[in-house]
């Protein structure tokens, strides 16, 4: 079977294109991408369109060699990749909803993104024209089997999403998602815009990533430009990437144990989970940090004030959080929810490209961190904590390790710090970029193409949860209805990040 690097070299190159290669297929190399995706060489990191052409980022999972390969679709039509490779399928959908450009052989043709309330079909497309059609979810044979409709409105502050779960008494036979409910129109809205305008945006995708995606999104910049950001800049990027893991995580593994029936671990967590928020807005300004990251550095610099009060923070979870932990691992009555519920398979995560806890809880060892070696964790001395069991148990488990790791991380960035500027300017000019980091929940990537004037032409925002989601449905399949809370905070899916 040819490698990735067969069918760039085989392709025509987009020389505009950094730091990976684009090239452009014809229908035979596009099929035998997916090809090659079905047989687990390649891992899927993106699908996307444009009016005329779709586009598609592949990782070789031999080499770690990252291309994008493009098919013109002269009639709106291509060759569907997820006739081949399911993890394909809802991208494709969306692709479909939003420029109208049609998956020929896709096995699930139903809109994904569009629920008919726009007005208009296709609205990024080359042709716009109103829609209708309802909306059939698939249905499931068997005896004494019921349906349990769930959401879009939660008995909670959090953002809808409707699950219809078909159940033979309390055991879940199947779950099917329904997902698109917060979509927001990102990609129209950063076409036209400055960089600065659309780094703006880009930390409004999922408000708990905002430095995951300012992050993806400078650096996608600074590819297609050619520039590179300050030194400093570099490590005070990853300080505020490593706080908001750490917060995040610690958000989680509280709520996880709430969904449990055990208040005191998300009490607990809850409050130092605050304590990072409060160091992070003592030190940049912003409990999220938000519009800190900006192509070409960061907008504020980092204190001898802030660099004691992280010092603080650091002596506090490491002496309060290992007690946490122990409460955890010795409480049986929690043990008996979490090990061996809405357990994930080996297989389905490696398919999937499953990112963060998620895949990592199941054996995948994937963290671009590692895998892509962007400044300064090329420096930075740290582990991937990987798990075999897939539950919420090791969920919980990668989140304990990554908390970890994220502080000794943190304690290696202040010991080495460098001086210098904090920002460059970044001039107009055209080009691609692509950038792929590591947010809380797994990668997260962005690609954009820079028009003449320095704006965006076009960008596509992807999140992990894209491929998360659908191993939802999987892992609760046999649990029974009342452990899908559990599961779900386990997940922690992005509803708005997916949404787009």
């Amino acid at each position: 079977m040819p490698g990735l690097g067969d069918l760039i070299s085989d392709g025509r190159p987009i020389n505009s294109h950094r730091p990976w290669p684009r090239v452009v297929v014809d229908e035979a190399q596009w099929q035998e991408a997916a090809a090659q995706l079905a047989a687990g060489a390649f891992t899927l990191l993106a699908l996307w369109g444009e009016p005329t052409c779709v586009h598609m980022g592949l990782r070789d999972e031999a080499t770690g060699a990252i291309a994008v390969l493009s098919f013109d679709c002269a009639d709106g039509r291509y060759p569907s990749v997820g006739a081949q490779h399911p993890p394909a399928i809802r991208l494709e959908r969306a692709a479909q909803d939003l420029f109208g450009l049609a998956p020929i052989g896709l096995p699930d043709a139903r809109p994904w993104l569009d629920h008919g309330r726009w007005g208009l079909s296709h609205p990024l497309g080359a042709s716009i024209g109103p829609r209708d059609g309802a909306y059939a979810f698939l249905a499931a044979e068997g005896e004494s089997l019921h349906q349990i409709p769930v959401g879009p409105v939660h008995a909670g502050i959090i953002e809808p999403g409707h699950f219809r779960f078909t159940a033979s008494g309390e055991t879940v036979v199947r779950l099917e998602e329904r997902l698109g409910y917060v979509h927001k129109g990102i990609e129209g809205l950063m076409a036209g815009a400055a960089p600065e305008q659309g780094a703006r945006i880009a930390g409004r995708v999922s408000g708990d990533s905002t430095i995951a995606y300012a992050l993806a999104f400078a650096r996608a910049v600074e590819a297609a430009l050619g520039v590179e950001a300050p030194e400093r800049a570099h490590w005070l990027r990853a300080l505020m990437a490593e706080l908001e893991r750490v917060a995040n995580h610690l958000g989680d593994i509280g709520a996880i144990c709430n969904d449990a029936a055990f208040s005191l671990m998300h009490a607990q967590c809850g409050i130092l989970r605050e304590q990072v928020l409060r160091a992070s807005d003592a030190c940049f300004g912003h409990r999220l940090m938000r519009d800190r990251i900006i192509p070409g550095g960061v907008t504020v610099d980092l204190t001898s004030d802030g660099v004691a009060s992280l010092r603080d923070l650091l002596t506090t979870v490491r002496r309060r959080f290992p007690a946490l932990i122990e409460l955890y691992d010795n409480t049986a009555s929690l043990q008996d929810r979490t090990v061996g519920t809405g357990a994930l398979g080996h297989d389905l995560a490696r398919q999937f490209g499953a990112g963060g806890f998620v895949g990592r809880a199941s054996a995948r060892r994937f963290d671009a961190r590692q895998s892509t070696c962007y400044p300064p964790y090329d420096r930075l001395t740290f582990e991937v904590p990987t798990l075999d069991a897939g539950d919420v148990n090791a969920r919980v488990w990668i989140r304990i390790r990554e908390v970890e790791q994220s502080l000794g991380m943190i304690e290696q960035i202040l010991d080495a710090l460098p001086d210098g500027a904090v920002r460059r300017d970044v001039g107009p000019a055209a080009g691609e970029g692509m950038a792929l980091v590591e947010g809380f929940r797994g990668d997260v990537l962005v690609w954009l193409r820079l028009a003449e004037n320095g704006r965006i032409a076009r960008c596509h925002l992807r999140d992990p949860s894209w491929f998360q989601w659908p191993l939802l449905e999987a892992a609760i399949e046999g649990n029974i209805v009342a452990d899908f809370p559990l599961c779900n905070k386990s997940f922690n899916c992005s509803y708005s990040g997916h949404d787009l």
